[in-house]
């Protein structure tokens, strides 16, 4: 049995239209291989998916669109779970400034 990290992404809609709006999750999986672990990673997803109805009356539905990335991992204490290197575009000086 190998352990694996699913990225599943979520779109949020308000009333059926779409809002531009995502969710990312990041969930553990358990399954013989990457094949099956694909399987588990759907229907966990699938169970997140969910309608509400928030303060301003509005249907927000969360409905899944798809398991962006499977990769497996080793658990073991101090294991790396998740990495994410993010770039950053400096802005030299305010637009602005004189």
């Amino acid at each position: 049995m190998g352990s694996y990290t699913a990225q599943i992404v979520y779109r949020i809609e308000c009333d059926g239209q779409h809002t531009d709006q995502y969710e990312e999750q990041w969930r553990l999986v358990f399954a013989e291989d990457a094949e099956a672990a694909l399987v588990q990673a759907k229907l966990a997803g699938q169970a997140e998916e969910t309608t509400f109805i928030d303060r301003h009356g509005r249907a927000i539905f969360w409905r899944m669109l798809a398991v962006k990335d499977l990769q497996p991992i080793e658990l073991v204490n101090g294991g790396l779970l998740f990495s994410q290197v993010r770039e950053v575009n400096v802005v030299p000086a305010p637009v602005w400034a004189a």
